[in-house]
């Protein structure tokens, strides 16, 4: 059984995504499936334009299948993590190589692999219904997917503000800060991928609506999340929450407590790899990813957080070390590897 429907008409080769119990979570045979795909229409002359939506009105893709990644750590199967996180990032750099427009409608969530399948595309489509966000560090791991590479290319700040954090985005935030390229109104996302379908020109089907103002405190995010230290960042914050304006300190509050529900160890690798990436290639960030993949998902913390988070659903993990404070330097680069 395939998690993924296809189909070609009028020039149009779409990918839906079909797996709605799990929010389109992608596990090896979708990312196999999508790889086979892409790579047969980039060179099909009747496929022009590749569109990928979901069967769920809930997701677009709530991320990789990290449960199973999960099985596979406790299980000691160093081997079959290696293969899962080579083939997805394999994926996410053909699409960002993509001969042909790659198009992606989001109505929903789009986390972590989701946004891997949707970032590096061309034309990301995204709606008021749309949330993104790379909520890795709460589960023990880091921001992937080539988020590396595209999170400090994001306005000042806010990638490192999303990589730490977890922070959700709207739709309208997603093209502000630039995720996604085009916002239209949920209820006239449909009319836009029928227009798709027929293979009417995607300039003249992509007008975009004028988005809501952004609510994201982009002022805020540049002052606090410039730094790529996570203690300095940390202090600045908890001095905010307790020294600056009722609306700054609220919001500054609300960053620790995201920040502190995370993995410390998580934290330190998050923004060592955003502070490398951003001097660095797309491939060069993938291959670093993959080598801190291998080596985060072997610590206690990943399994830990995922059990947390998505297993007993506790939210209540116990990481070690507990503080940023008590991370080993040492420790952090062995899973950053060298650079």
């Amino acid at each position: 059984m395939s998690y993924i429907q296809t189909s070609v008409a009028n020039g149009v080769g779409e990918i839906i995504l079909d797996r709605p119990r799990a929010l389109n979570a992608l596990d090896q045979s979708m990312i196999d499936d999508m790889h086979e795909v892409l790579t047969r229409w980039a060179d099909d002359p009747s496929v022009a334009t590749v569109l990928v939506t979901s069967a769920s009105d809930r997701a677009f893709c709530a991320g990789g299948d990290i449960r199973a990644i999960r099985e596979n750590a406790v299980d000691g199967d160093a081997a079959a993590i290696s293969h899962y996180f080579a083939s997805e990032y394999t994926l996410d750099q053909l699409i960002a190589d993509y001969p042909k427009p790659y198009v992606t409608l989001i109505d929903g969530a789009a986390m972590g692999g989701g946004l891997g399948i949707s970032v590096h595309g061309e034309v990301r489509v995204v709606t008021d219904k749309a949330v993104m966000a790379m909520p890795e560090t709460a589960i023990g791991f880091f921001p992937d997917i080539g988020a590396t590479y595209f999170l400090p290319r994001l306005p000042a700040g806010v990638g490192m503000w999303l990589g730490l954090t977890g922070a959700r985005i709207t739709g309208t935030d997603a093209v502000t800060v630039g995720l996604a390229t085009h916002h239209v109104p949920s209820d006239g996302l449909a009319e836009v991928a029928t227009a798709i379908r027929s293979g009417a020109p995607l300039v003249e089907v992509l007008t975009s609506s004028a988005p809501a103002p952004t609510e994201i405190p982009l002022k805020n995010i540049a002052e606090y999340f410039a730094d790529s230290s996570v203690p300095a960042i940390l202090g600045g914050l908890r001095g905010a929450a307790s020294s600056a304006s009722e609306q700054q300190a609220q919001w500054a509050q609300q960053m620790v407590t995201l920040m502190e529900s995370a993995s410390p160890t998580s934290l330190m690798v998050a923004a060592r790899l955003i502070e490398i990436g951003d001097s660095s290639l797309l491939d060069q960030c993938f291959e670093r990813e993959l080598h801190a993949a291998e080596r985060i998902c072997a610590t206690p913390d990943f399994a830990e957080g995922v059990r947390a988070v998505l297993v007993d659903k506790d939210r209540n993990p116990a990481f070690s070390p507990a503080t940023v404070d008590d991370v080993d330097p040492a420790e952090v680069e062995r899973i950053v590897g060298s650079i």
